[in-house]
């Protein structure tokens, strides 16, 4: 519970599956909903509001995982000492969404262009 409060804000919602150390949360000043992974019972993803978002998963954070192992798989091994670098280039295309222009201009080191007229 210490890392978990350390880490999140005092309002968060923390999403997991229901494993029972979880269950602590809610009395650390933290919302705590869970999806079920028990066999014959198996929902991954919940739709608590229903706008059609299933807010409850915690696959996204499995995949964004395996996402950032596949983005350091070809740098053949990084040191803990300078893996935090790393992961903030990864964090910072993972929250861009979309390569713009001026995006790939940063991130090449490029000085924007000139606007042409039409």
């Amino acid at each position: 519970m210490a890392f978990v409060t350390t880490h999140t804000a005092g309002d968060a919602t923390v999403y997991t599956d229901e494993w029972p150390g979880y269950k602590a949360l809610p009395d650390f000043g933290r919302a705590h909903d869970t999806v079920i992974h028990r066999p014959g019972q198996r929902v991954w993803a919940i739709d608590r509001d229903g706008d059609g978002l299933r807010e409850v998963h915690n696959n996204t954070l499995e995949g964004l995982w395996a996402a950032l192992r596949t983005f350091l798989r070809p740098f053949r091994g990084v040191s803990k000492w300078f893996l935090h670098p790393y992961v903030a280039v990864f964090q910072w295309g993972h929250n861009l969404k979309t390569a713009t222009t001026e995006f790939l201009r940063t991130l090449l080191g490029i000085a924007p262009a000139t606007d042409l007229p039409p």
